[in-house]
């Protein structure tokens, strides 16, 4: 059951950048994260931010070229994703929940979106 609403997707050239929107989630949950997953892939998490304290998290394979934020009331958490490449193309999900475990755990989130697609072209 889908509780979290992204947007932002889309198609764009190698290089390019892309900012994708999470919202829905309220004032319940710490923590919220970004996930994505290709065709024949399984789900890797890309950024995860506390939201309390700002505190941002990613793995080696997007560190530098994407980040994780909020809005100042803390009802919108965004992903800007720069230097896109074409190993980026996925499907990006939001989840979110108060208390997690492992961050980039999937299975540590309880609030989930639909997804939205974001295709990177060589």
């Amino acid at each position: 059951q889908a509780h979290l609403v992204e947007s932002g997707g889309g198609s764009v050239q190698a290089g390019g950048s892309l900012r994708l929107s999470c919202a829905g989630f309220g004032s319940t949950v710490n923590y919220v994260a970004w996930f994505r997953q290709a065709p024949g892939k399984e789900r890797e998490g890309v950024a995860c931010i506390y939201s309390p304290g700002g505190y941002s998290y990613y793995p080696d394979s997007v560190k530098g070229r994407f980040t994780i934020s909020q809005d100042n009331g803390k009802n919108t958490v965004f992903l800007q994703m720069d230097s896109l490449k074409p190993e980026d193309t996925a499907m990006y999900y939001c989840a979110a929940d108060k208390r997690i475990g492992d961050r980039f755990d999937g299975g540590a989130y309880k609030l989930w979106g639909q997804g939205t697609q974001v295709t990177v072209s060589s």
